[in-house]
C-alpha cells in the first residue's frame, strides 16, 4: 500500500502576485495538510527545488521513497535532508543506523543516504529537502546542541528565542538550512524587522498555535503585501521576492527553512514596520 502523497507547486513573479486573490494565495503558497496518520505528505516546489514534507507513522514504519519528479534511484541520491520532530520522541533509521530523535530535536541527513524509515507511534517529523552537491555526514541535533539567540521584548510584542539547529556553525550542510523560533507568552509577531532574502526562499510551518487561534502570515513586496491566514501545524512558502513576517492571536512556535546560495544566515534585507503597505 502507497503511504506517499505530493504535489507539485510552481513558481511565480511578484508583478502576477500583485493581481492575486486569497484563494489564489493560499493555491500556491499555503501548505495545509503535511501531518495524516501513517502517511508522508510532500509538496516539491519550483523554488530552488525544495521540498517539505510529514510523516507521522503513527501504526507503522514509514519510509521515505523516491517520487516522480525527483528521476532518482532513491530519495536522497541528488539531495540533503533535514528532519525535525515536533511530536513525542521517535527513531529516524538511516542505513542500518537507528537515531534517536526527541521533540523539538533535529537530524540531518547527508547526500547520498539509501534508507530512510521513521517510526514512533507519537512521533510527528516535519522535513525539509533542498538539492545538494557533496555528501555529509548525518548528525543529529539535540536542542543543547543549537546556537541559540534571543530577541524582540514584550514592548514590541516580539520576544522570541531562535534556536538555530540546521546552520553551518552547527553541522555541515550544503544549503539546507533550518531551526525554531519560539515566541514567549505576551509576544505575537515574529520576524520583526521583516526582511527579504533574495539569494534564498524560505518555508515557514506554525505549530504549537492553541486551539481556537490563528496566525496571520504576511507576504509580498513590502510595498505590496498581501495576508495568509493559518492554523496549527500548517506551512508556507515564502519566495526569495516576498517579505515574510507574522502575527498571531496568540503566542506559537514555527519552523523555519530555507536554501539558496549561500549559507550566512544574516545575509537579509530588512525593512521597518513603517516602510510596509
Amino acid at each position: 500500500m502507497n503511504h506517499t502523497n505530493y504535489e507539485v507547486r510552481y513558481a511565480t513573479n511578484p508583478t502576477d502576485f500583485k493581481s492575486y486573490g486569497t484563494e489564489r494565495i493560499r493555491q500556491d503558497f499555503l501548505i495545509p495538510n503535511l501531518f495524516e496518520a501513517n502517511k508522508i505528505n510532500l509538496v516539491y516546489t519550483h523554488f530552488d527545488r525544495y521540498m517539505a514534507g510529514g510523516a507521522v507513522p503513527q501504526n507503522q514504519p514509514l519510509a521515505l521513497e523516491t517520487i516522480d519528479p525527483l528521476k532518482a534511484d532513491f530519495f536522497l541520491e541528488r539531495r540533503e535532508l533535514g528532519i525535525i520532530n515536533i511530536g513525542q520522541a521517535g527513531q529516524v533509521k538511516v542505513d542500518g543506523t537507528v537515531y534517536e530523535v526527541g521533540h523539538k530535536e533535529a537530524l540531518y541527513v547527508g547526500k547520498g543516504s539509501r534508507e530512510v524509515i521513521f517510526s514512533g507511534e507519537k512521533a510527528r517529523f516535519y522535513f525539509n529537502s533542498a538539492p545538494a552537491h557533496h555528501a555529509f555526514p548525518t548528525k543529529l541535533i539535540r536542542q543543547s546542541d543549537a546556537e541559540v539567540v534571543e530577541l524582540g521584548a514584550l514592548k514590541t510584542s516580539n520576544a522570541r528565542t531562535i534556536r538555530k539547529l540546521i546552520v553551518n556553525s552547527v553541522v555541515e550542510t550544503c544549503q539546507l538550512q533550518m531551526g525554531m523560533t519560539e515566541l514567549k507568552e505576551g509576544s505575537v509577531w515574529n520576524t520583526m524587522p521583516a526582511h527579504t532574502h533574495d539569494r534564498r526562499m524560505e518555508i515557514y510551518l506554525y505549530f504549537e498555535v492553541p486551539e481556537g487561534q490563528a496566525v496571520c502570515h504576511l507576504m509580498g513586496q513590502k510595498d505590496e503585501t498581501r495576508c495568509v491566514w493559518m492554523h496549527n501545524e500548517q506551512a508556507v512558502i515564502s519566495p526569495p521576492w516576498s517579505m515574510h513576517c507574522g502575527a498571531g492571536t496568540s503566542n506559537y512556535t514555527f519552523i523555519w527553512g530555507m536554501c539558496g546560495e549561500n549559507l550566512d544566515y544574516g545575509d537579509m534585507d530588512g525593512f521597518a514596520p513603517v516602510e510596509m503597505r
